[in-house]
């Protein structure tokens, strides 16, 4: 039984990968004719809507920018989309389509969630359900999970021309690189996506919640509380409980398909309810499963090829593409070992077979290791299981994938840039090495190029240790762990790592929704992103560009290091795993390696 488990799930991950290596040509060609202004499949029908808006906004769409007017552009409406996130949540009690009578965020959560979706981590410390109503998620959420997916793919495609332009002053125009993503790559691919998923049961109205009578009744034990809600105690300081009796359910509504797509599709992460994907509503069949793993990667993956038409060079985007794969083939098949392998304090008990704690039995092993690794690999952060559930070293493979900048694919635009400040450093370092003139697609790699890519690259991970570790020696961060021990470090570090690299997927296990947790993840989410996004695009993706715009191109010769051959790639992937590896070890070495050894019986 378990070998024809094992069968499926590996041709389930194999038909998953070999299915988005296909779309990666077709969609990548796509979306770089959309940006280079070039007629596409969607022109006729779209032309006249996308010069409409630059009408009704007083864009002139030729008129292009240089790398401070396209930051300060990104950074404006970045700044007013929180804002205007920020006032809905907060007087939610007071707008329309909230049949729950949901009441208004405190301000700290409603700050919290503001940032966390316009910085596309969309971390989520409440419960989506029960206490946002719909005109938040559509309008104060959802919104922008499409504006800040469009605004990460600008930046990248305005790195790239300034990667590949032989002279030029400009970069593009940010709102007609926001406009043509939006409108033509993320809204035709959720209308569709959201159909099919609607086709497989997850529920799309804005309908009140509805009440329906069991078929059976049940009870349970509930602690009695005074009236102030601490629980009372009998004489002998027993826990006095109340039976309740159970005869109806309330059913939560909500416009799920809408939300469910463009979570995944924009690598945004969150969700309508609080258990995510694992809830049958958002994610009810193994089909539907695939189609979430497949939107989480398509864009990510495509852009690789995007990169490669632009540069006029496509084997250089199938160069990164082969670096990113390999890194997510080995991430699978770590997880998924360590969860085969199950955990032997519960294999003592007489309990067989791998390890499904926290996993949902319709997906089975293979449908959760792929979907876990893909939504951490990205800036997703979407969840179809319990992190906190995973062996410890499950547990550390979505850790660690986030640890690493989220470049295996990454989010939307941002794992790409960041990808390419990885090859920068990797073609600097190997050409000293070997005494090779350090070049990328014919313009010479210099130290202030080398200098921005590092702050890029290690930009999120200096926040998160930082965080980290005035969470430890805080009495209100350490206040919110449950699990003592190595376990509790890994919690408080992966909320950390989640938000400061805008993922946004939760551990758990945690109680993040305090003063404390919400001010510093919020921070973190806000530095996490534009710390990087003004070092990547204000200093190291626009002005780098800029530079490297203005920058003489040489033709390849016998003296430049090829950088779409094998040998580089291999190059490039060890030095991302050795940047995360120094830099990440001593916390890992105190979590989940600790925890793993404890599992064993040797810590």
């Amino acid at each position: 039984m378990q070998v024809t488990n094992i069968v499926y799930d590996i041709s389930q991950i194999l038909a998953l990968l070999v299915l988005l290596t296909i779309l990666v040509k077709p969609l990548g060609c796509y979306m770089a004719k959309v940006y280079q202004g070039e007629r596409s499949l969607l022109s006729p029908l779209l032309g006249p809507v996308e010069r409409a808006i630059y009408r009704i906004i007083g864009i002139d769409k030729d008129a292009e920018m240089d790398w401070k007017q396209y930051a300060a552009t990104m950074l404006i409406l970045n700044f007013l989309m929180p804002a205007a996130s920020f006032a809905v949540l907060m007087l939610q009690g007071h707008l329309p389509f909230n049949p729950q009578k949901f009441p208004g965020f405190s301000w700290d959560l409603a700050l919290s969630t503001a940032i966390s979706f316009v910085t596309q981590a969309d971390w989520q410390p409440y419960t989506g359900e029960s206490a946002a109503s719909y005109f938040s998620q559509i309008i104060g959420l959802m919104v922008n999970q499409f504006l800040s997916a469009a605004t990460a793919m600008a930046i990248l495609i305005a790195f790239i021309r300034g990667l590949v332009r032989r002279t030029a002053a400009t970069i593009g125009n940010f709102w007609v690189d926001v406009t043509r993503g939006t409108l033509y790559i993320l809204l035709p691919i959720s209308f569709v996506a959201a159909l099919v998923l609607v086709s497989q049961g997850v529920i799309q109205n804005i309908s009140p919640y509805k009440t329906v009578r069991l078929l059976e009744a049940t009870s349970y034990q509930k602690p009695k509380l005074d009236e102030k809600g601490i629980p009372l105690k009998d004489a002998h300081g027993t826990q006095i409980t109340e039976t309740i009796r159970v005869k109806e359910q309330q059913l939560p509504m909500g416009p799920v398909a809408a939300m469910e797509v463009i979570k995944n599709l924009g690598t945004n992460g969150g969700g309508f309810f609080n258990a995510s994907s694992a809830h049958p509503y958002e994610n009810p069949t193994p089909f539907s499963n695939c189609i979430e793993i497949l939107l989480i990667l398509m864009i990510p993956a495509a852009l690789t090829y995007t990169f490669g038409r632009m540069a006029g060079n496509t084997q250089q985007g199938w160069a990164i593409y082969s670096a990113m794969m390999f890194l997510l083939v080995m991430a699978v098949g770590v997880l998924y070992w360590a969860e085969y392998s199950g955990n032997p304090l519960v294999q003592k008990l007489g309990i067989n077979g791998y390890y499904m704690e926290g996993k949902e039995v319709r997906f089975g092993l293979g449908g959760t290791a792929l979907f876990t690794t893909a939504t951490t690999a990205t800036g997703c952060g979407a969840m179809n299981a319990m992190h906190d559930s995973l062996t410890p070293l499950g547990g550390m493979v979505p850790l660690m994938l986030m640890l690493l900048s989220e470049v295996v694919f990454g989010g939307v635009g941002s794992g790409l840039y960041t990808m390419l400040a990885f090859v920068v450093i990797a073609v600097f370092t190997s050409g000293l090495m070997i005494g090779r003139i350090p070049e990328f697609l014919g313009k010479k790699i210099e130290i202030t190029e080398m200098f921005m890519s590092v702050i890029v690259v290690l930009a999120a991970e200096a926040i998160t240790l930082v965080l980290l570790s005035i969470a430890l020696i805080t009495p209100a961060g350490v206040n919110s762990i449950a699990s003592p021990g190595p376990h509790g470090l890994t919690e408080v570090f992966y909320t950390f790592a989640s938000t400061a690299n805008n993922n946004g997927s939760a551990f758990a296990g945690l109680n993040a929704n305090t003063l404390f947790y919400n001010l510093t993840t919020a921070l973190a989410m806000f530095l996490g992103r534009f710390v990087p996004a003004i070092a990547v695009l204000a200093i190291a993706v626009l002005a780098m560009a800029g530079s490297l715009v203005r920058k003489k191109y040489y033709p390849p010769n016998v003296g430049t290091l090829p950088t779409d051959r094998l040998p580089f790639i291999i190059w490039l992937i060890g030095v991302i795993l050795i940047v995360g590896s120094l830099t990440f070890f001593p916390a890992l070495a105190l979590g989940p390696f600790a925890e793993h050894l404890m599992m064993l019986g040797r810590g």
